[in-house]
């Protein structure tokens, strides 16, 4: 007889709810996707994100059904995210549709199945609310962002005109990617009329004349990624990358020559998304011109996004997205989470006389990560800042503004300016510009090994330049931390800003 000890026995552990978390179930004409975020700040941590392939929007083209087999994967997907959220403890979970669900004439039935089998509430939203959605998302994420947004999805393209963080004009088209790839299989010639007659209904495509166009959408996402391929660009972030408005008619005539076993091997390119690209290529090209957009500018942030700022409180809507999380993630990874304002304002006796917004921005950005690699090993910081910089979940950050970070928080942990590091920056920004963000990182080295991290002698010495030369100003009190590793990093900062160094006790 086998004995089952109480301390041996199993249980089901059951999640409480987690007021930090919320989620949103999208269900889109080609896919359905669970995301699941952290905090209650400007820009909540992504802690879970999965997609499944249902292809809701196909029987649609055809004959406004949703399929029967679409439907088995859809509701097995969504019994799934179900069950997740609720073991997560996800407080707030919101489940929305969109163009397949809106338009399919046996949507009801569709509805009433999740509900029974799955326990969720679809929300089916309008196609201006989607259009709205998508544009609150893209300013989210760029908060500058002064053009048209296009959200391409499955089975619609939504056109927002945005402006001072506020969507405008709007409209909601019925040529989704998925209707795209069935005109497309009638012929070659039905594509570009089909495109056309759609465009024509725009009729305020002249407020994009000469503004950027902001692409939201799996499909177009895809482009982008295989722009990034085809181009060797070095840093393979799709948010805020940006492309001529020749680049479409140029993948179009790419997709038309490269090998489908080379489109596969980019590998960050979904195998269900190939199908869709010659015909999204076109339709970007055809809205550009359409537009007259001066640029066209990716946007990792959408509907799903722009769901969560809708609901956010003004003055947290009203926080810079990068200083947001740049102080979010020195916190959580810091030792003095207070320690990145006050190097901020320790070093505008040296920075802050006729500085940019722009560059000022990105120096608070980079003071507020300046302890975020003391938990790796000393010989791997500087790897850690690159990493941190470069391939952090940031936003309202482009390419160059992300390699200057690189540059400031590398010499911050101590890295040189040589190197196959140094070679990549070269290629995201300019010279003075990665010069100017390195003499940050020395800064922010010399304050960070001058202080230890403590607050009182930060505040009470001075950093400026005194009748040209470099000079550490500290309380005659303080005269003991003016030690040989403090005057060595004062050198390096004088010495990479042209200038002598000279220390002085008051």
């Amino acid at each position: 007889m086998s004995v089952v000890l109480p301390w041996s026995r199993t249980r089901t552990p059951i999640a409480m709810p987690n007021n930090d978390l919320s989620g949103i179930i999208d269900i889109g004409s080609n896919s359905v996707r669970l995301v699941v975020y952290q905090g209650r700040n400007r820009t909540p941590a992504v802690i879970f994100n999965e997609k499944v392939m249902a292809g809701l929007g196909r029987g649609i083209a055809s004959d406004g059904r949703l399929s029967d087999g679409s439907i088995r994967v859809a509701v097995a997907a969504l019994a799934r995210f179900a069950h997740l959220a609720r073991d997560m403890g996800v407080a707030d979970l919101r489940t929305v549709a969109t163009a397949a669900v809106r338009e399919a004439r046996n949507a009801q039935r569709f509805i009433d199945l999740v509900a029974e089998q799955c326990g969720l509430t679809i929300e089916v939203i309008s196609g201006e609310s989607e259009a709205r959605g998508a544009a609150l998302g893209v300013i989210a994420g760029i908060p500058v962002a002064d053009g048209i947004v296009g959200d391409l999805g499955g089975g619609s393209l939504e056109l927002i005109r945005v402006a001072g963080g506020e969507a405008h004009d709007r409209i909601s088209l019925p040529i989704g990617a998925l209707r795209l790839d069935a005109v497309r299989k009638r012929g070659a010639r039905a594509l570009r009329p089909f495109i056309a007659a759609a465009l024509d209904q725009v009729g305020w495509a002249a407020k994009g004349a000469g503004k950027p166009f902001y692409m939201v959408g799996g499909s177009w996402r895809a482009l982008v990624q295989l722009h990034i391929y085809l181009h060797d660009y070095p840093l393979p972030v799709i948010h805020q990358y940006s492309m001529d408005p020749g680049a479409p008619d140029r993948l179009v005539r790419s997709l038309g020559r490269i090998d489908p076993k080379t489109l596969k091997d980019v590998t960050a390119i979904s195998s269900s998304r190939l199908p869709s690209l010659p015909g999204a290529a076109l339709l970007l090209g055809a809205v550009v011109k359409r537009l007259g957009s001066s640029t066209i500018v990716a946007s990792a942030y959408g509907l799903r996004e722009g769901l969560l700022y809708e609901r956010m409180p003004a003055a947290l809507r009203a926080e810079d997205p990068l200083i947001s999380a740049a102080r979010d993630e020195g916190a959580r990874q810091g030792r003095f989470p207070e320690h990145g304002d006050m190097l901020m304002a320790w070093m505008d006796g040296l920075f802050g006389g006729g500085e940019a917004p722009d560059m000022r921005r990105l120096r608070l950005a980079t003071c507020l990560l300046s302890d975020v690699a003391w938990r790796a090993h000393p010989d791997f910081r500087p790897e850690r800042g690159l990493d941190v910089a470069l391939h952090g979940n940031w936003v309202a950050v482009d390419a160059r503004e992300r390699a200057l970070l690189a540059a400031a928080l590398v010499a911050c942990f101590g890295g040189v300016p040589s190197g196959p590091a140094a070679a990549l920056l070269t290629r995201l920004a300019d010279a003075p510009s990665l010069a100017t963000a390195r003499c940050w990182g020395l800064a922010l080295r010399l304050g960070q090994r001058l202080t230890g991290g403590t607050a009182v002698a930060l505040q009470a010495s001075r950093l400026a330049v005194v009748d040209g030369v470099l000079t550490l100003t500290l309380a005659e009190r303080d005269a003991p931390l003016y030690g040989e590793a403090v005057a060595r990093r004062l050198k390096l900062l004088a010495t990479a800003m042209g200038f002598e160094a000279a220390n002085r006790f008051a």
